[in-house]
């Protein structure tokens, strides 16, 4: 079933959070996992993550249509910057999960042709686009 919302990354795909917990909460989780209900303390986060998304899915979906985002991946390459530049184009980047600027792009390249950038999620560019673009990340 596809509700819309992007599917789960896998491996190298995710990124990882710290969350701080209650006590009593990690105690709650803690048995759950003893008593074979989740195989580990991630497993019943992630599950408790994916219900809440799956219950929010068509608040999400409104939000992402009235913020216009593209939803899931969103990658640059130099080439297409290029025909962006010479189309005489500044890009807005608005982007729900991951937006990547490949390695071959260069500073200066990315700042003559990114207007902004607007990510819920991960933003993935190298330390030279990213200072370029510093003050045009939201």
């Amino acid at each position: 079933m596809n509700d819309g919302l992007p599917t789960r990354a896998k491996g190298g795909d995710s990124e990882k959070i710290t969350i701080n917990l209650g006590f009593v909460d990690l105690g709650h989780i803690d048995l759950l996992v003893a008593e074979g209900v989740y195989a580990n303390r991630t497993d019943f986060i992630r599950t408790a993550i994916r219900n809440q998304l799956t219950a929010q899915a068509d608040t999400v979906r409104q939000m992402v249509a009235r913020k216009m985002l593209v939803l899931g991946l969103q990658r640059f390459g130099s080439a297409e910057l290029r025909a962006a530049q010479a189309a005489g184009e500044q890009l807005d980047i608005r982007v729900l999960g991951l937006a990547s600027i490949d390695g071959d792009v260069s500073p200066e390249l990315a700042q003559a042709t990114i207007a902004s950038v607007t990510v819920l999620g991960a933003f993935q560019a190298s330390p030279g686009v990213k200072a370029a673009l510093a003050g045009r990340i939201h």
